[in-house]
């Protein structure tokens, strides 16, 4: 149910003034750039997600850089671009995962794109932060996938749990 929630909510998918100007005030220039080059589908994904992060951190505020955990929520899907998958390749991308979860990683490291980033767009998001100055959002983003570990940093945790619900 929450797959089929994200697929309507990806359709209807719109950046209102006030998400622009939430953005602006959370991303530098580089920041905004990376954003805004992904797919609207992911732009509107990662608001909420941010929007959501917050709520959720308003029972931590002594123990969070609230304006750090904003910008890897904005940030933690840039390693998909527009163009690379799409609302549909998405769909896709879930669907052969499901169904064959270990042909799917196969094909992706044999080269289908769709796949390939469906997989590692956090290391590919990481990458994109470095060369953009942002190293600690990358080594945030570039775990936001992986399974929980003891050290897993407030934000990080913070992050998944936001992540998993949009």
């Amino acid at each position: 149910m929450n797959r089929a929630g994200q697929f309507f909510r990806a359709l209807s998918a719109r950046i209102r003034a006030e998400d622009e100007r939430y953005i602006a005030a959370h991303l530098s220039p580089k920041g905004q750039a990376l954003f805004f080059a992904m797919d609207p589908a992911d732009q509107y994904h990662a608001l909420n997600v941010a929007y959501t992060a917050e709520t959720l951190a308003d029972g931590h505020r002594s123990a969070l850089d609230r304006e750090f955990l904003i910008r890897c929520a904005l940030l933690h899907d840039v390693g998909r671009v527009r163009g690379d998958l799409g609302i549909m390749g998405k769909v896709l991308a879930v669907l052969v995962h499901s169904f064959f979860p270990e042909a799917s990683m196969r094909w992706a490291r044999r080269g289908w794109h769709l796949m390939y980033v469906y997989y590692h767009h956090p290391e590919i998001g990481a990458e994109k932060l470095m060369a953009a100055g942002f190293r600690e959002e990358a080594a945030v983003v570039r775990l936001h996938h992986q399974p929980p570990q003891d050290g897993d940093s407030l934000v990080l945790r913070i992050l998944r749990k936001a992540d998993e619900m949009n």
